[in-house]
This record gives structure tokens, C-alpha cells and sequence, in this order.
């Protein structure tokens, strides 16, 4: 089969797809035909060597994918050869065939595509962890989603609609702004305004009321994490998911006391590794909204395999709007 190979950490355009050898399954693993393949910004960060978890070389990248199940080892007894999955690793996608913990393989709706499948899967599952778990979500809540036209970003502004929230879209340009209002932002607020220190929280105010908002999902840092924290209402809870701008922020604690907020961090891979039944029980749950016309996958972008640097440079662009695909063969 065709994968991508990281032999040396270094640069995406440094890497190759190379032939390498079919993978097989032991005990508890299932063989999946990779038919759309997920890009992630952390696929990045994981090839150049900047990720907090960083695997053995030589490795492939990619941590989700969707196909069709052609081989299951012993003991596997849920998924079975045939079926439309959709399979979250922590590298390996980025191949024509994926070897997968049955665990960790969700079956797909039979309505489902396998872009949309290989779409809703990482983006979602963060997001909804994020709101609903660190979050601490309640029914009729404003939310704020950073980064809101992005994969992560995106699927925040969808859950967070469907599960009753007033949304609000932190977007850098008009083109993005509209996207997420196609997928439920009730506001949209400019993150390329100057001074977000204060205007972000001025924009809030104008959108809401002087209030604030109750949760914000956090996927840029820097000045948007600045604006972001001073933007929440009194008890209000922001969640950190990510550093798209490579800044990191600070935080002074004294400000977590006058307003009685929360900072929380999410890394959404200790779920799958520690608790894999409960990643099933969301993943149903977003199955269940998809089904519901609720959850609308926005697949923008579509690569073969051998043009997986190409579609990892648009994040250092700054300009994927919502999910890019790889699709091998």
C-alpha cells in the first residue's frame, strides 16, 4: 500500500508517500480501506516534531479516517469485515489502508459519505468535549467559538446551536463570517479588529448585552484569549482548545476571582485512551444529530494523498474554512 512516511521530522513538503507493506491485524484490531482521510492542524505540528506526543519514527501521520473494514483480528466481535467506519488514531491515517483498535472504530450511518464520516469525527468530538464536559454546558447559553470557520471551530458553532446556545462566530473576514452563520452563528464579531483587549468584549456586548457570554470555546490565543477572558460573564467558563496563532497566553489569577470565572484545558485524546466508551456514547450522540439535520460537515477542500503537504500549508495560510480531506487511490 501507498502512506505517507516520516523518517525525520522537518518540514511537510520533506516528507514522501512511499510503498510500504499491508498492515495486519492482531488481537482486538480490524483493516481499514481508507476511502477520505481527515487533515488536521496537530498533523502538522505532529510531522515538523511540535506536538506534545510525538511517535516513533518512522511513522505515518493523520488521526482519523473513514473507509470500509477488509480484515479484523481475534476477539473483535462489534466491528465486522464490510462495514463503513469511521476509526480515530493518534497517527497512521495518512494511508491506503489504517490499522485501528476496534474501540476506536464508530460505524458510520448508512446516509453518511465518507467524507462527511472522516469530517465528524476529531473536529467534533472536540468541540463537543469541550462544551459539554469542560464546559459544562447548560440548555440556553451563550457561547462564543474563536477560530469559528475552522474544523474545530465550526463544528463548536454547529453542537453548540443544536444543543440550544446563542452562538457567536469570532471570524477574521466577511467570507468566513457567512459560512458560520450558514451553520447556526446567531452573531458574528471581527477578530481582525484592532485592540482586541477591548474591542473583542466591545463586540460581545453589542451582540448580547453587557452580560457577556456564558461559555467561550478558545481556539486561537494571544490577544483573542485576552478579549475572550475579559468578554465572560460573571460564573462564565472558557475552555482552552488550541493556539492557532502559536501565541501562548497568560493568565493572572487574581481575574479568575473578581468574576468568579473558570479556565479549563481540554486534550481530547486522553478520552479515547482512557475512557473509549464514552468517546462511542458522544459519538452516537453526534451520529444521532447528524441524523437529525442538525450537524451539516462542511468538507471544503479535497487532496489526493501525494498533495498532503499542499493541503497542510493552507493552515500555515490561514485559510481552511471548515474540513479538508485526503482521498488515497
Amino acid at each position: 500500500m501507498r502512506a505517507v512516511v516520516v523518517r525525520g521530522h522537518g518540514p511537510a513538503p520533506d516528507q514522501r508517500v512511499e510503498t510500504v507493506p499491508d498492515p495486519q491485524p492482531g488481537p482486538g484490531e480490524v483493516v481499514i480501506d481508507a476511502r477520505a482521510i481527515g487533515v488536521n492542524f496537530p498533523d502538522l505540528l505532529v510531522i515538523e516534531g511540535k506536538y506534545q506526543f510525538l511517535p516513533p519514527r518512522p511513522f505515518s501521520p493523520g488521526k482519523e479516517v473513514a473507509g470500509v473494514v477488509s480484515a479484523v483480528g481475534a476477539g473483535v466481535g462489534r466491528i465486522k469485515v464490510g462495514d463503513r467506519v469511521m476509526a480515530q488514531r493518534e497517527y497512521g491515517c495518512y494511508a491506503e489502508k489504517v490499522l485501528s483498535p476496534e474501540a476506536t472504530c464508530y460505524r458510520m450511518p448508512d446516509a453518511m459519505s465518507f467524507e462527511e464520516g472522516a469530517a465528524l469525527g476529531l473536529a467534533y468530538q472536540t468541540s463537543h468535549f469541550a462544551l459539554v464536559d469542560r464546559g459544562a454546558y447548560r440548555a440556553g447559553e451563550t457561547v462564543l467559538v474563536t477560530g469559528a470557520s475552522g474544523g474545530v471551530g465550526l463544528a463548536g458553532v454547529e453542537i453548540a446551536k443544536a444543543l440550544g446556545a446563542t452562538v457567536i462566530a469570532g471570524v477574521t473576514s466577511p467570507e468566513k463570517g457567512e459560512l458560520c452563520r450558514r451553520h447556526g452563528a446567531d452573531h458574528v464579531i471581527d477578530l481582525s479588529a484592532p485592540d482586541l483587549r477591548d474591542s473583542l468584549r466591545e463586540q460581545v456586548h453589542a451582540a448580547v448585552g453587557k452580560r457577556g457570554v456564558d461559555i467561550v470555546l478558545e481556539n486561537v490565543g494571544g490577544e483573542v484569549f485576552d478579549g475572550a477572558l475579559r468578554a465572560l460573564a460573571w460564573c462564565g467558563r472558557l475552555v482552552v482548545v488550541g493556539f492557532a496563532s502559536m501565541r501562548l497566553p497568560e493568565v493572572k489569577a487574581n481575574y479568575l476571582l473578581v468574576k468568579n470565572i473558570a479556565v479549563v484545558g481540554l486534550q481530547w485524546s486522553d478520552y479515547r485512551e482512557r475512557d473509549p466508551g464514552w468517546v462511542q456514547r458522544v459519538q452516537a450522540e453526534l451520529y444521532a444529530l447528524y441524523a437529525a439535520g442538525k450537524l451539516r460537515p462542511h468538507v471544503s477542500e479535497r487532496y489526493p494523498l501525494e498533495r498532503f503537504a499542499d493541503a497542510l500549508a493552507r493552515f500555515g495560510a490561514r485559510g481552511v474554512l471548515g474540513k479538508m480531506i485526503l482521498t488515497p487511490g
